[in-house]
């Protein structure tokens, strides 16, 4: 059975809130930042800018890269690149995340962040309305490059770490946890619910709107 625009949105908008709540409890965890987390940092340090708001501008620029390497855009792709950076400077804002008072309570928020990160990711892929613009980065350079996935992710998230690093950004041992166990926990996660991100067909943005009109004809 399909489901609905509705519930699919739902989904979506609700993943997109617990990403920013895991980006939150892996800053606060303050043992070290995940790479796009550094660079994100880096560039507010910078910048002046909120966390969030410089995770939004760092999804425009990607975003315009994206497309010009023609990869198919969704809605999620947009949202995602949006909304996650408003949660996270909203549950930042809100500063009901104390910061971690040593190095195991850190490593304790970095895992559970690590953890709600992948059941954000089941909700959001799930919708079917697209890849983040960074996902969407990392294909279009695997396809332009012809290098491995995983390669292509290595060299991306080193090359941000670094860049982020020298801005300012926390490189420390939660980089490396991070970088080592977040593939192995989203797997676990995928596996508790079930999901499996390639039997997902995604709808880029035409064929939204498509189906956004037919709706709005049938009432």
């Amino acid at each position: 059975m399909k489901k609905g625009f509705l519930l699919r949105f739902t989904e979506l908008q609700f993943g997109l809130f617990l990403y920013g709540l895991g980006i939150a409890l892996c800053l606060q965890a303050h043992i070290g930042y995940a790479p796009w987390d550094i660079f994100h940092v880096g560039i507010a340090k910078v910048t002046g800018l909120s966390v969030g708001t410089a995770s939004i501008v760092v999804g425009f620029v990607i975003l315009a890269l994206v497309a010009l390497f023609k990869e198919p855009l969704g809605m999620g792709t947009v949202f995602n690149m949006i909304m996650v950076g408003l949660w996270l400077d909203f549950i930042l804002w809100l500063d009901v995340i104390a910061l971690a008072p040593n190095f195991p309570i850190g490593l304790l928020m970095l895992l559970l962040g690590l953890l709600i990160i992948g059941v954000a990711m089941v909700f959001y892929i799930r919708s079917g309305f697209g890849a983040g613009p960074r996902d969407s980065a990392m294909v279009a350079l695997h396809r332009k490059t012809g290098l491995p996935i995983a390669l292509t992710k290595g060299l991306i998230e080193i090359t941000v770490a670094f860049a982020g690093w020298r801005m300012g950004g926390l490189l420390g041992v939660g980089t490396v946890i991070s970088a080592l166990s977040s593939g192995f926990i989203a797997q676990f996660v995928f596996k508790l619910f079930r999901f499996e991100p390639k039997d997902i067909k995604h709808e880029n943005l035409k064929q939204t709107f498509d189906r956004l009109r037919g709706i709005k004809q049938t009432h």
